[in-house]
Formats: C-alpha cells, structure tokens, sequence
C-alpha cells in the first residue's frame, strides 16, 4: 500500500481535474451559451495540467483508475498501490462532486453526468470511450519515459485529453475516466449507463498499454540501442 503522502496527492488530483472541469460544465451551462465544447475541453485539460503540476511528482499523476491500471499491467505498481490509488481517485471525484454541491445546487451537479449524445448507442459509446482512452494511455506512458518528451510531458498529457474532449463530448459526454463519472454521478444522481464510463476506459487502458509496449517501448528502445 504506498504512502499517505501519495494518496493524498492522488486524491487532490482528482479534486482538482474534475471540480475544474465539472465546474466549467455548470459555468458554460449558467452562462446560456451556445459553443460549450471547447471551453469544457480547456477546463479539463488546464485542470489536469495543474493537478500534473501539483501532485504529479508525489504520486505519478495518475488522477485516473484506466492510468493506474495500465501502470499495473507495465509493472510500475503493485496491486496494493492501485487498491489505495483506485479508492484515492473516487474520493477525489465524490469530494469535487460534494463541492460543487455546496456551491450550486443537484440539478447543477447532475447536468455535469457523463450521458450519451443524441442517437448514441451502449456499443457506440462503449467504442468511442475504450479507443480515445488507449490514445491517452499511449500518450501518457510515452510521455513519462521519453527523454526527449520530458520537459513537456505534462503539456502533451493535458493537451492530449483536450483534444479528447473536443472530439467526445457530443458523443459520450467524456469521461475517459472512471472517477470523473462516478464521483459527480453519486451526488448529482446521474447513474444512466454507469458501467460503460467504467468498463470501457479499463478495456481502452489495457490496449493502450498493448500498443504503448508493442509499438512505442520497443521504438523507443531501438533509439536508444542505434545511438
């Protein structure tokens, strides 16, 4: 089980990630406008960059159980560290929920649950959810063992899951990640198709770590043997 230290910096993170862009939902959905996609997509991003920032040096910047488990599955964890870490990120996300509860209102906090768009089957958002989610793993675990990335490995993490929200939000809502559903979905009570905002970005970290070690690793490894 890792350090206090660690799990509090986990579940900071996640604070941080989804009360930043939770909030700019309720914020874009206050303010009446009719282009919300990409200040959502900004808020998410930015807040995953502060939390990077933040926390990312104590505990791996994780903030996400698809990130913990594609750590697991590239040995860089113990499963005693994604136990801590999974629960760490939902009390992250409940917390970032319950503030802005107290902020707003239930119905505020409920219109920030990851639903399907207009049209969009289970199996649609399944899809959507599992790819995107194996893009940002890619990126993710490119980024923190390049050397070449490392400067601006937080940048490109960030700006991966804008990117990412740009694409999904009409389709999925976006959560690319379980504690962002389930932690404003158990206080807003938008518990609508749970199980695909957890199965899929799990299914997409596992892929994800497949094309990460089968394709950039080993890319990776044969730059480092040629010089």
């Amino acid at each position: 089980m890792p350090d206090i230290r660690r799990l509090l910096a986990e579940m900071l993170g996640a604070f941080i990630l989804i009360l930043g862009g939770c909030g700019a939902v309720i914020a874009a959905n206050a303010s009446g406008s009719t282009s919300t996609i990409v200040p959502i997509s900004l808020a998410f991003g930015l807040a995953l960059l502060a939390a990077l920032y933040a926390f990312g040096e104590v505990s791996g910047g994780h903030f996400n159980p698809a990130v913990t488990l594609a750590m697991l599955l590239d040995g860089r964890v113990d499963i005693g560290t994604v136990v801590g870490y999974w629960i760490a990120q939902i009390v992250g996300g409940v917390l970032a929920g319950l503030a802005l509860l107290v902020a707003t209102s239930t119905e505020a906090v409920a219109s920030t649950a990851t639903v399907f768009g207009p049209g969009v089957e289970a199996w649609e958002a399944f899809l959507f959810e599992a790819i995107f989610t194996a893009v940002f793993l890619v990126v993710n675990h490119k980024g923190s063992t390049s050397e070449a990335a490392g400067p601006t490995a937080f940048l490109g993490i960030a700006l991966t899951l804008t990117v990412i929200h740009l694409v999904l939000v009409p389709f999925t809502g976006t959560s690319v990640n379980p504690a962002r559903s389930l932690g404003p979905g158990s206080v807003g009570g938008g518990w609508t198709d749970q199980w695909v905002y957890w199965l899929a970005p799990l299914v997409g970290a596992a892929i994800g770590w497949a094309i990460y070690r089968f394709v950039a690793a080993e890319s990776q490894e044969s730059a480092e043997a040629a010089a």
